[in-house]
């Protein structure tokens, strides 16, 4: 990763990015009174690296164009991440994000992606199941004969999902170079600690042994997951990039907390929220 340069010109625009990011997160989940803070900020990185930072082929204008790059959100709870990354990416007015999670959304902002909305390839949250989806789509890349890339967001709870195994033996045996997965590994489920639940270190050996090309970073420091991004593809192997990440990322009284998981900060909590991220 150290021949890919990253200019730091580039890496201070991103990193306020994602700062403000993180701001409209916290008031988008506050206003609609429910949704998912903590995994949202702790992605928030990654998803400002490959939609700003020049990786990811988009166009807003023409959401379906064929030759765009696939993104899949796996861990389909964090639409608080995805919605302000679209709406910033210019697929729909950031004034529509008040809609979130409401009944009949202009852009259906459901609490989970909706196909129909913008910028959206396909409903995912039922965890386990976007690392099969976003293989399928890098296969339809190569029959249709056609050099777009796959990315999918994975969190670390869905690891201990079998469907997640099986699609990454699938990956390799056909030798999907064009697929490239992130696990957004924040160390915390929806209820416990992540090892409490089912371990699923290590997590290196693990992807190695079933001949993924590996990457670990550090999911908070733009420049390490750039260079992962750009890196060139292996000839022949899916790509897992291992980001280390702390829940709640951002907000010191949310950061690796549990109970952050899918609680709405009330006024005083978004108050205090939003002054640690000026």
């Amino acid at each position: 990763m150290d021949v890919v340069e990253v200019a730091e010109s580039e890496i201070t625009q991103l990193e306020q990015t994602a700062k403000e990011l993180r701001r409209k997160i916290l008031k988008l989940i506050h206003h609609a009174g429910s949704g998912h803070p903590g995994g949202s900020l702790s992605g928030t990185d990654i998803m400002t690296a490959l939609f700003f930072g020049g990786v990811l082929k988009y166009d807003p204008e023409n959401p379906k164009n064929s030759s765009r790059d696939r993104f899949v959100l796996s861990k389909g709870h964090a639409t608080g991440l995805l919605y302000c990354v679209l709406a910033h990416a210019g697929y729909f007015p950031e004034e529509d994000l008040k809609d979130y999670r409401k009944i009949n959304s202009k852009f259906n902002l459901s609490g989970h992606p909706h196909p129909k909305t913008p910028g959206v390839e396909i409903a995912t949250g039922s965890l386990g199941q976007g690392l099969s989806v976003a293989h399928g789509m890098a296969l339809g890349a190569r029959l249709d004969k056609k050099d777009y890339k796959v990315y999918v967001l994975l969190g670390d709870g869905e690891l201990q999902e079998g469907q997640i195994w099986e699609a990454a033996m699938s990956a390799v045996k056909f030798k999907t170079n064009n697929l490239i997965a992130i696990i957004d590994y924040n160390k915390v489920a929806q209820d416990n600690i992540t090892k409490d639940l089912k371990d699923i270190e290590p997590l290196e050996d693990k992807w190695r042994a079933f001949r993924w090309d590996t990457l670990r970073i550090d999911g908070h420091n733009i420049e390490q997951i750039l260079k992962a991004l750009r890196t060139p593809a292996h000839p022949d192997k899916p790509r897992l990039i291992i980001a280390d990440t702390i829940k709640g990322k951002g907000v010191s009284f949310m950061e690796g907390q549990t109970g952050w998981h899918g609680i709405a900060p009330k006024k005083e909590e978004l108050k205090k929220a939003l002054k640690e991220l000026e």
